[in-house]
């Protein structure tokens, strides 16, 4: 996040950025067996490569999605947004920053054109007025709600991408890592997942402690766990090996295919390591990555020149780095198919506040993007419409589309998962066409 954006951000974004909340999220760790509460289930097999990588990219802070996604065909978008709103991409000749038109209705704005390449071939599906049935504005609980795939339920274990991998086959049998996250600590997304590690950075994730003795420490701990019982040995060995696998990787020295270039961000960073990881072909199955800076309560900045642009150069960060991606790993050769999901736990108000920017709302974008994805069109659920009246509680764009069903449909169709049940308690998805046949 930059300094910018923290001090635009509300107090309850700002207070969970100075806790370092993610790195405070519950931390499992390596688990080498099924929970004992999971209900019977069916393992998926992996006797094919059929099955996806999953990439899952948290936008935290609740991203502004009308400014992502322009819904220019509807004239009260400039009605309620009259500073701050992306113009046109039919406005007048001459007229700086304007959209990218889409489908005739929806366009992106200038910070996300380096995606329409992915969008144009088909790879990547835009979900609009999406979102959690739940109407929390809290920027905890909301997130919290979208990772354990229920809401206001304290009684549900774990998170939707975690029951995923513990109720499904390993892709290898003999990988040490099937999951993680570049975080400090297991997010709650990935909570109860088998072999499955926070990893802030893969390329020297190692034992704490001094740099000299990391071997011999690593050493002992592999010896002395060895007759231990499970769960215990299995972990240890796990870690262990964990190590070992991610030492040999050259993170450093990858080379993306396709001319790809990667931000040279943090987030930039993120991709290019997770590019690397998925071409080493090392069993990793899952992997959850965030972005923050999306809590734009003032001068939020959509295009270039405008307000410090904070908002702009955030998704341009964003959008850089997915479509690197996209080259690299999508269109590049890799032994598995990947399917990359960007969701926020809300979006923002349909109107603009008096400091140019956007407060707390409902309806918002996800983005979800592979070979195998039905993309190249924006899926709505029916567009709500943005007019005062038919606005939720006067000032929000209404959820029309559970994120639920666009998850679950992934996990079935392209993470060979049918255990649906048990990711999302008590739902029941509609498949929206979200997948190819």
């Amino acid at each position: 996040m930059t300094d910018e954006l923290k001090e635009t951000g509300c107090e309850e974004y700002q207070a969970l950025a100075r806790r370092d909340f993610l790195t405070m999220a519950s931390g499992i760790g390596i688990a080498a067996f099924v929970p004992t509460w999971l209900p019977q289930v069916v393992m998926a097999q992996s006797s094919n490569s059929t099955r996806d990588i999953v990439v899952s990219i948290f936008l935290n802070g609740g991203t502004d999605g009308m400014s992502m996604v322009v819904p220019f065909g509807d004239p009260d978008y400039y009605t309620g947004r009259p500073t701050i709103a992306v113009p046109r991409p039919d406005a007048a000749v001459g007229t700086a920053n304007r959209a990218t038109n889409l489908d005739g209705f929806f366009g992106f704005s200038p910070g996300m054109a380096p995606l329409y390449p992915a969008y144009e071939v088909g790879d990547l599906l835009v979900a609009h007025a999406t979102g959690s049935v739940d109407n929390s504005r809290s920027h905890f609980d909301a997130q919290r709600y979208i990772e354990v795939g229920k809401p206001r339920d304290t009684n549900v274990a774990g998170g939707w991408l975690g029951r995923h991998l513990a109720t499904t086959a390993p892709l290898r049998s003999d990988a040490p890592l099937r999951a993680l996250s570049f975080t400090g600590g297991l997010p709650k997304s990935l909570e109860l997942g088998p072999k499955t590690l926070p990893i802030p950075n893969p390329a020297n994730f190692t034992i704490g402690g001094n740099g000299t003795t990391a071997s011999a420490r690593t050493q002992w701990l592999a010896q002395n766990y060895a007759n231990a019982a499970n769960p215990v040995a299995a972990n240890a060995l796990d870690s262990t090996n964990t190590i070992a696998l991610l030492q040999r990787i050259n993170f450093a020295g990858y080379t993306p295919a396709n001319g790809a270039v990667y931000p040279t961000s943090g987030f930039g960073n993120v991709l290019r390591s997770t590019a690397a990881l998925i071409k080493a072909d090392v069993g990793v199955e899952a992997v959850q990555a965030f972005k923050g800076g999306w809590d734009t309560h003032a001068n939020q900045g959509n295009i270039p020149g405008v307000d410090g642009q904070g908002m702009h150069n955030n998704m341009l960060d964003l959008s850089r780095a997915l479509a690197a991606f996209h080259a690299d790993v999508i269109q590049g050769s890799t032994a598995y198919g990947v399917t990359v999901v960007v969701i926020s736990e809300f979006g923002r108000n349909a109107r603009e506040n008096g400091d140019r920017g956007t407060d707390h709302g409902r309806g918002n974008v996800a983005f979800t993007m592979g070979r195998k994805i039905n993309g190249g069109r924006v899926l709505t659920n029916g567009w709500p419409g943005l007019a005062r009246e038919v606005l939720e509680a006067g000032q929000d764009l209404r959820v029309t589309l559970d994120h639920r069903d666009i998850l679950a449909e992934i996990v079935q169709n392209r993470l060979g998962n049918r255990n649906l049940g048990v990711i999302f308690p008590d739902y029941t998805p509609r498949f929206r066409g979200v997948t190819k046949a």
